[in-house]
């Protein structure tokens, strides 16, 4: 071969090099994460990149489980990102949740999450990342529900994040023996899950065209009570930069008091104790069935604990002192979140007799904040009184809080768009979790529900306010109708109806009476 040959086909198989390599640079399912590499898939017509069931956290089986949250492991070659991870093991508790994986009560190696981006990024792009936590009590839900898809916010701008976390006993059992296996601190691993994930996110997401330093983390329910509590974490801080609470919180009176770790080795003792184990190897070596069959015992429960390690102190001292993160949040609840009174019934006879025994001498004091006239009237009140009791004071009081000692803007909202009947849920009310398919766009997953016109609309507007929020701290743009800080005179907010409107805490007596007058909770 002459040397002029030679350097033709040498230049022959440099252009055949590059372009192998530009071919596999270009394509954008496949990434390189610190474990390995992942390919995903497209959805919605092509307009989402999608990587499921990415663990970012090893199986906390066998002897990891009731501990920390481990590494994952690396791998090599090209993993599947194109399926779901299965659920974390769960009890059936809410009718309404479905799942997307093929496991019947979920499994113990759950830790993963889902990533959604815009075909059109790339790893430059750095878009805002939203980084969301299912609801569910802490003892249900999943990631791959339906509701939560990815279809569709990613539209909007961002890369959207969802995650599995330990649920029930397994995410959040607390003994003597577990804290001191563990430097004195139990319980709690399913929000040490959370902060891996969001330390995963940092590490990775830029190459999934996520900026890791304009990550909002948000969530309903369960998920709100652990937005609030991460905001209050010392383990979280640094690792996101706003914060959006649907639907509950940490602060306040509600449905999920978090006990401190000495009261909580007490009553979990206790529950260990009938199991028949002698040592933590025992229970470890138990299998998950037979733990779920026992968990699901009248009484039993297991919410996150003051351990020390995650929480120093009780949440709401935290924001007392001022020591929680001070970043940028959005939250509100809905207008009908204790709509399962309407079930019982109401009468005005029932409700004065209700209001006597709850408020003793002040009951004339709450019949003028909760009025009962008549008989709708007093189920009206019912309603109010109960939504408020179980999630909306508290989250009123997480509001309150971070404004004043958060040092960062506060926008607070009220879903009142009432939904029609759906297989899940008669009767038309704005329901508790009724905000979720309205803020992932997700309204076609809610089984037999009437979509109407003004349904899609308040959607689009709800995930552009929630974008919007995700990009710049601050809900506004476009052609949305204006969102008042709730800083401001008068703690405006703002009613997400099929007619958006903006005005000053007109309730705001009820929640300061209750915050000296709330009588303990009876579900």
């Amino acid at each position: 071969m002459t040397h002029f040959a030679m350097k033709a086909a040498c230049a022959l198989a440099a252009v055949a090099l590059l372009g192998l390599n530009l071919t596999a640079k270009a394509d954008p399912l496949t990434v390189k994460t610190d474990q390995g590499k992942v390919h995903g898939k497209t959805i919605n017509g092509d307009k989402v990149r999608a990587w499921l069931g990415l663990p970012y956290a090893a199986p906390p089986v066998g002897d990891l489980r009731w501990k920390a949250p481990q590494p994952a492991a690396k791998w090599k070659g090209e993993r599947d990102a194109t399926k779901y991870g299965p659920h974390c093991a769960q009890n059936p508790v809410f009718a309404d949740m479905i799942f997307q994986d093929d496991t019947k009560n979920g499994s113990e190696d759950c830790l993963s999450l889902n990533v959604y981006a815009p075909a059109t990024a790339d790893s430059k792009a750095k878009l805002p990342v939203m980084f969301w936590i299912h609801g569910g009590g802490f003892s249900g839900g999943g990631s791959n529900e339906p509701r939560h898809n990815g279809d569709f916010l990613p539209l909007k701008g961002v890369v959207l994040v969802t995650i599995n976390y330990r649920l029930g006993v397994f995410g959040f059992l607390a003994t003597a023996d577990l804290a001191k296996e563990a430097d004195g601190a139990a319980g709690n691993y399913g929000l040490m899950d959370m902060v891996a994930a969001l330390k995963w996110v940092k590490a990775n997401i830029g190459e999934f065209g996520g900026d890791p330093n304009n990550v909002t983390i948000f969530g309903e329910s369960a998920g709100s009570f652990a937005v609030s509590t991460l905001m209050a974490s010392p383990m979280a801080q640094g690792l996101f930069h706003k914060a959006i609470g649907e639907s509950g919180a940490a602060v306040g009176h509600g449905p999920m008091p978090y006990q401190s770790l000495a009261d909580r080795e007490v009553k979990d003792a206790q529950w260990v104790a009938g199991l028949n184990v002698k040592t933590l190897a025992e229970l470890r070596a138990m299998p998950t069935q037979a733990i779920l069959d026992a968990a699901k015992k009248p009484g039993v429960g297991f919410p996150p604990d003051v351990d020390g390690k995650v929480l120093a102190v009780p949440v709401e001292e935290t924001y007392t002192a001022g020591k929680q993160a001070h970043v940028p949040l959005l939250a509100g609840w809905n207008a009908d979140e204790g709509s399962f009174f309407a079930m019982r019934g109401m009468t005005v006879a029932q409700w004065k007799e209700s209001a006597e025994k709850n408020f003793k001498g002040k009951s004339a004091e709450f019949l003028k904040l909760y009025p009962g006239d008549d008989d709708a009237q007093a189920l009206r009140s019912a309603i109010d009184f109960g939504s408020d009791q179980f999630i909306a004071f508290g989250t009123w009081s997480w509001l309150e809080a971070h404004r004043k000692t958060g040092n960062a803007p506060v926008y607070r909202y009220h879903f009142e768009l009432a939904a029609t009947p759906s297989k899940f849920h008669p009767g038309t009310f704005a329901f508790h979790s009724d905000d979720i398919e309205y803020v992932f766009g997700t309204l076609d997953t809610r089984p037999g529900w009437n979509v109407r016109p003004e349904d899609r609309t308040l959607s689009d507007q709800m995930m552009t306010y929630w974008s919007n929020f995700a990009k710049t701290g601050d809900p506004n743009g476009g052609d949305l109708p204006k969102w008042p800080k709730y800083n401001q005179e008068g703690y405006p907010l703002i009613h997400l109806n099929s007619t958006i409107t903006a005005g000053p805490d007109t309730l705001r007596p009820r929640y300061e009476f209750l915050t000296d007058n709330m009588p303990p909770m009876h579900f």
